[in-house]
């Protein structure tokens, strides 16, 4: 089985379970999903794929590196595949070398998957503080984020207009939380990264309702969102989750096996721009 198969297969397993990965994927900005060893982040699909099994403590292994410490994995326990990307030299028809990228996989074992591992090796688990602070920060988010577009307040739906590149916002006080105002905020923002002068991801196909392009960019917001959301630490409820939704889904992944790991790049590459990762 390929690669994009492999997660893809994954992914939907768990929407027909009723549960939608990028939802809420993390607990806190100190739980996000990251390697015991290395203490480096997992980025793209592999948030999800890690955050949407549920363990508390936001480190993984490999199976060698959980011997590595002296430890092993628990019997019965089933692992989650990354993915990365690694690259392979090939001659063209012209007889030139190219370097040519593929993506491969590895698992991964929760520490709570693990057994006989020195405590003092895996950081304790920071608690949660919701307090008005994680507004703020998402007030600090779009107030610095770069080239940002036009907000426009008190509209009667939450829409981004690649044409005239507007974002529009119902009023702060017709949301019921702060938090569903903000993630649907952090929707329309991610749509706006797409516009030409930013990270030119958007084409006029998009704007058709229904079509793939429609159904990949719809995605690439979602989880955006659920990124930027996970950043600032607070819940990303813009989705809806009724049967209706999840079926179309899981339709959409069931005919584009690459659909959900291209968009989770996108969303990536868009949180980060907001973001001003690398920049």
């Amino acid at each position: 089985m390929k690669v994009y198969e492999i997660i893809t297969s994954r992914i939907i397993e768990k929407l027909e379970e009723g549960i939608i990965p990028w939802h809420k994927p993390w607990r806190s900005v100190e739980g996000m999903p990251k390697n015991l060893i290395s203490k480096k982040e997992y980025r793209g699909i592999n948030v999800f794929m890690l955050a949407v099994q549920g363990y508390e403590s936001p480190y993984w292994l490999s199976f060698k590196q959980v011997q590595e410490l002296g430890g092993h994995v628990k019997k019965d326990e089933k692992g989650t595949p990354v993915v990365f990307w690694n690259w392979i030299n090939q001659v063209d028809e012209e007889e030139k070398e190219k370097n040519v990228p593929f993506m491969r996989y590895y698992t991964v074992y929760n520490v709570a998957q693990c057994e006989n591992i020195d405590e003092s090796k895996i950081p304790s688990v920071p608690a949660i503080h919701n307090d008005f602070d994680h507004i703020a920060e998402c007030e600090a988010i779009i107030a610095n984020m770069p080239n940002c577009p036009e907000i426009q307040q008190g509209k009667q739906r939450a829409s981004y207009n690649p044409l005239n590149d507007i974002v529009s916002m119902p009023r702060f006080d017709s949301f019921d939380t702060a938090e569903e105002y903000y993630s649907t905020l952090f929707h329309e923002t991610i749509h706006a990264t797409g516009h030409q002068s930013r990270l030119n991801r958007l084409n006029n196909n998009v704007s058709r309702f229904g079509n793939g392009e429609y159904s990949k960019e719809e995605l690439v917001a979602e989880m955006g969102a659920a990124f930027l959301c996970g950043f600032t630490g607070i819940e990303n409820i813009t989705l809806n989750n009724s049967a209706a939704y999840i079926q179309g889904w899981l339709k959409a992944l069931k005919d584009d096996k690459k659909l959900v790991i291209m968009a989770a790049a996108q969303a990536q590459k868009a949180a980060d721009y907001i973001l001003r990762v690398n920049q």
